[in-house]
């Protein structure tokens, strides 16, 4: 037997035990103490076995859902204290419940609880995000509700006794919040499906039979024909029986939720986004737009004793000050998540922009890579031809030693050339880039330097550089990355010469397993920083720059698994940030060491 089958079987068998001893107990038992006693300790544990069965699912993962199942289980919990009251007062001190009762009012608010349930909609997954301001709406609504109690039943008990009138209202009030959560339970039911229009539906239908229940109740207590242990509370306690049959029924088949498709139909998605999601938020405005409603009522209208009516404009005065906070409290929640909402949708768009600024950036490094890729391949040309003609110079034994020595000159700076326009060509990606090998930074960032010391005679500038000792290697292509150090020093030096001297500061150290490089110098900064890696963008003079150096680089170290990146500094100048990944099996670098423990070496 499956699982479900034995819990159903379970189920029937505790309606057939409960059931049968509450009618045994009513009918079959003479009046007295005893039937009394048996039959209000049963109504008290009804409830009980009610509670277990809907809070076994406030378990789930799912905020809303469990407190679907525990503010149902509040209002049962309520009618249980109403109910121990009358145990109290029939069975302790064995007397008859008076009428009016104190119990009434506990007996009343059972219903505000589950009604606020049915608001929660857990089977509407886009009801996620209420937030706190659904809590207000809730309380503002008990709030309301306790005010209509007080304004039509309290008056007829505390200021004037009058039973009949304190009947008429307390069974009307009472009805109308029975009916209301019936009929929100069958609303529920016609718009959801599957699962969740089970359990709507069995809890219509047992608030349907309570209202019906508690009905017949108010007539005989009317008639003062009332006992608490008779078939005349059958229908309640059917009622419940039903409340907990949900509950189980729910433990028992709630992997059917999940296999359901829960969002709603896209041709209702407009309908329930305009009426579902906003009753509530306007039922809870009504409640408080109705004050002043009443109090004029009150005073031009009502045919009240005059004790009644002030003690009813009292009221309605005080219920404006609570009722009005909680209205306040909601409009600050709501401003709150409206202000989230904005600021998440404030980030979304800049995350939109900035990857709309990386696609122009590609676009346009596409376009330079094709641009570069054509010029590399007509100066590889000519440089193939200048590269052999040196080549049959320098291996000439013919040539005197000083042509030799010119063409061997000649040579070398071919190779270098064929290099740079092979490096244009790898970052067109025109040809495959050499394989990458593990290189030492410091020694590249060296040789960067050297480059552009003889040039430093004689001028107002120097380099400063400050090598991190224990370094770990990164992988990459030397020839690529000397490229790019020595057009972020030059252009460092161009700026410095404009403003009349300066000085640049290359440092390089260890960081959150990236080896960087950073370029700071004191020269006039970049005008716009966000605009130097792109092709074209130059801020030299007309003819002393193309905007193509930094584009470059831009791509080369991009093609390294590197990232490279410019900022102002608030003192002056510029500085350049390269980034590049360390070797994982190469890190040698001790804890906490920085830059900033090493001794600077100058070079003028």
């Amino acid at each position: 037997m499956k699982p479900s089958s034995r819990l159903a079987w379970a189920v029937a068998i505790a309606w057939v035990v409960l059931l049968g001893s509450y009618i045994a107990i009513a009918s079959g038992m003479p009046p007295g103490p005893n039937r009394t006693a048996f039959g209000n300790i049963l109504l008290c544990l009804l409830p009980l076995f009610v509670n277990g069965s809907l809070l076994s699912n406030a378990t789930t993962p799912h905020w809303r859902k469990n407190v679907f199942w525990m503010l149902l289980a509040l209002g049962i919990s309520f009618w249980l204290a109403g109910q121990f009251i009358w145990t109290y007062v029939e069975v302790y001190q064995k007397r008859t419940v008076p009428h009016p009762f104190l119990g009434d009012m506990v007996f009343f608010f059972h219903t505000v609880p589950m009604i606020a349930a049915l608001t929660m909609q857990p089977h509407d997954p886009r009801e996620e995000g209420r937030g706190a301001y659904g809590y207000a709406d809730f309380a503002l609504i008990a709030c309301w509700w306790l005010y209509l109690y007080a304004f039509l039943v309290l008056p007829w008990h505390y200021i004037i006794m009058e039973s009949a009138q304190y009947n008429r209202n307390y069974n009307i009030l009472a009805l109308f919040g029975n009916l209301a959560f019936a009929a929100c339970a069958a609303m529920l039911a016609i718009k959801a499906r599957g699962f969740w229009r089970k359990i709507y539906t069995q809890l219509a239908a047992a608030g349907s039979v309570y209202a019906a229940g508690r009905f017949m109740i108010s007539a005989f207590i009317a008639r003062g024909d009332y006992s608490r242990v008779s078939l005349r509370t059958l229908p309640v306690f059917v009622s419940f029986l039903m409340i907990g049959t949900a509950g189980v029924w729910a433990y028992s088949h709630g992997s059917e939720e999940s296999s359901e498709e829960s969002i709603p139909a896209e041709s209702e998605t407009g309908k329930l986004a305009s009426g579902d999601a906003l009753w509530v938020s306007r039922l809870a405005r009504i409640a408080l737009l109705s004050l002043p409603l009443i109090g004029f009522w009150c005073m031009k209208r009502s045919q009240a004793p005059a004790a009644v009516s002030s003690f009813r404009l009292m009221l309605t005065l005080g219920a404006v000050l609570p009722i009005g906070f909680l209205a306040f409290l909601r409009q600050e929640l709501v401003d709150a998540e409206r202000l989230k909402l904005l600021r998440a949708s404030q980030d979304s768009l800049d995350n939109l922009k900035r990857l709309q600024m990386q696609f122009v950036q590609s676009e346009k490094l596409a376009s330079l890579g094709q641009l570069v890729g054509g010029a590399a391949h007509e100066i590889n040309n000519p440089l193939t031809a200048i590269l052999g003609y040196s080549e049959l110079l320098a291996d000439d034994p013919s040539v005197d030693s000083r042509s030799r020595s010119l063409a061997e000159k000649i040579r070398e700076q071919a190779r270098r050339t064929k290099t740079l326009v092979n490096s244009l060509l790898s970052f067109a990606r025109q040809v495959p880039s050499e394989q990458r090998v593990p290189l030492d930074i410091n020694t590249i960032v060296n040789s960067s330097v050297q480059f552009r010391r003889i040039d430093l005679r004689g001028k107002n500038v120097r380099i400063e550089l400050h090598n991190a000792d224990s370094l770990p290697q990164v992988r990459g292509d030397a020839n690529q990355l000397l490229q790019v150090f020595t057009h972020i020093i030059n252009n460092a030096l161009d700026s410095m010469q404009e403003t009349g001297g300066g000085s640049l500061t290359v440092r390089t150290l260890f960081e959150k397993g990236n080896v960087v490089i950073l370029f700071s110098d004191t020269g006039r900064g970049m005008r716009d920083p966000n605009l130097v890696f792109d092709p074209f963008y130059t801020t030299k003079p007309v003819g002393k720059g193309t905007g193509l150096g930094l584009s470059i680089c831009y791509g080369l170290v991009q093609d390294q698994g590197g990232k490279i990146s410019c900022q102002n500094r608030p003192e002056g100048g510029a500085t350049f940030r390269v980034e590049l990944p360390a070797v994982p099996s190469l890190f040698s670098m001790r804890p906490g060491t920085s830059a900033a423990d090493d001794k600077p070496a100058k070079l003028a």
